[in-house]
């Protein structure tokens, strides 16, 4: 497939957006805006260029500017609105939004009011016109400890029952480099056992096998990255034939994972290991603001990288609705969508 055909068909592909840090998605547009909001100037520094990579910590630290921009809820809700409406534009038509409730003391936003921020976003008249359909997860940054880890799925659950169906379930997510996955644990068994869904990161960095076969232990509904599962000390067996027996589907995050260094080049990513034992799998963008990318990019380098025919980009698309976090009747009205745009865009 010629480049702007393929790049054609990926826009116009529906897609579902399952491992989106709403933080990171911040695109470059919104970023000024809220550097305006706050008077100040200068170049934007928290994205990357395109093809340009930086190491997993350089990447955090990036956040650490985003969060100073993002201090209060009129700046969480602005962002969140923006966020969705560039993923929509870019035909999504299912997204999961994940990010960390966050409490500023000099602002008075409390971990309570930045999720009330987020939701009355998404519920705004402006977004719900849109065509696309937005759940949340909230996240469990590893840094904050099990004390606000607990906090933290306390807030999920109370969500999970009075939110109409939009806050959904709970991410496990930070410098995985930081904490200890038993300050986690608690925590996250109390959100499987209440109904909420967990996402988790899982081997983003070598040498975490005694961790991830521990997390695995809580029977995720998704995992994150997965990058060195295959890679474990001891090769590719027991992590991978316990993801693989349970079938847990992995959220892979192309350009992140060559962007921050943690996969050499696009041709060594683990899609193609997964991908070849037809294991479910899904393609993300992680971080679509830092890492200067879209979910149709994503879409289209996984094509020319790995020889992906439209047909098979259309399956992993379509099959990843069952991954999604929302309810069965959500589902069934985005395979009525998908179905309705099949014919236009799988031309004989």
């Amino acid at each position: 497939m010629e480049t702007h055909t393929l790049r054609d068909f990926c826009q116009q592909l529906p897609k579902t957006e399952l491992h989106a840090h709403l933080n990171g998605s911040i695109s470059d547009h919104t970023l000024t805006k809220l550097m305006r909001r706050r008077h100040l100037g200068g170049q934007n520094m928290t994205s990357f260029e395109k093809g340009r990579s930086r190491t997993l910590d350089e990447c955090f630290q990036a956040f650490k500017i985003i969060h100073k921009l993002t201090e209060d809820e009129e700046s969480v809700k602005m962002v969140t609105g923006d966020v969705i409406k560039e993923f929509s534009q870019d035909g999504v038509k299912y997204l999961e939004l994940r990010s960390t409730p966050r409490e500023e003391e000099h602002t008075g936003m409390t971990r309570r009011s930045y999720v009330e921020a987020v939701l009355n976003a998404i519920r705004s008249p402006e977004i719900s016109a849109l065509d696309i359909t937005v759940r949340l997860l909230l996240s469990i940054d590893r840094k904050n400890g099990a004390m606000v880890a607990m906090e933290t799925v306390k807030l999920a659950q109370e969500y999970l029952l009075t939110s109409d169906d939009c806050v959904v379930g709970v991410d496990l997510s930070g410098n995985p480099k930081v904490g200890h996955w038993r300050d986690f644990y608690p925590a996250l068994q109390v959100a499987r056992n209440t109904g909420l869904k967990l996402s988790l990161h899982l081997a983003e960095i070598p040498g975490q096998d005694e961790e991830t076969q521990a997390l695995l232990e809580l029977r995720p509904h998704r995992i994150g990255h997965g990058t060195f599962l295959k890679a474990s000390r001891n090769g590719t067996s027991e992590l991978v034939e316990h993801v693989r027996k349970l079938k847990i589907p992995l959220e892979l995050c192309l350009t992140s994972n060559v962007k921050c260094q943690t996969v050499k080049t696009y041709h060594e990513h683990h899609f193609k290991f997964w991908f070849d034992q037809s294991h479910p799998c899904t393609f993300c963008t992680d971080d679509k603001g830092v890492f200067s990318t879209t979910l149709s990019e994503e879409y289209g380098i996984a094509a020319t990288t790995f020889g992906l025919s439209p047909k098979q980009l259309w399956d992993i698309s379509y099959n990843s609705i069952d991954f999604a976090f929302a309810q069965h009747d959500v589902k069934d009205k985005l395979r009525f969508t998908w179905n309705e745009h099949k014919h236009l865009i799988l031309r004989k």
